[in-house]
């Protein structure tokens, strides 16, 4: 199994839910810089202060 994902003893993996009852099992190996531009870009910037205030928003129920 290590191979197969080329992980090693103490490395990251995750439980994907792929459907009811099973799951895969993917190595987190990746870093998360390798997601860069994988949405495209943003259609405005969001500053810190609108960030939180979202953040604060959601914690509060609110949508």
């Amino acid at each position: 199994m290590r191979q197969a994902l080329q992980v090693e003893a103490g490395d990251r993996v995750e439980f994907v839910d792929v459907q009811p009852g099973r799951f895969e099992i993917v190595a987190a190996t990746a870093s998360v810089k390798s997601l860069r531009g994988a949405f495209g870009r943003p259609a405005r910037a969001v500053s810190i202060d609108e960030m939180n205030q979202a953040i604060a928003a959601r914690a509060a129920g609110k949508r």
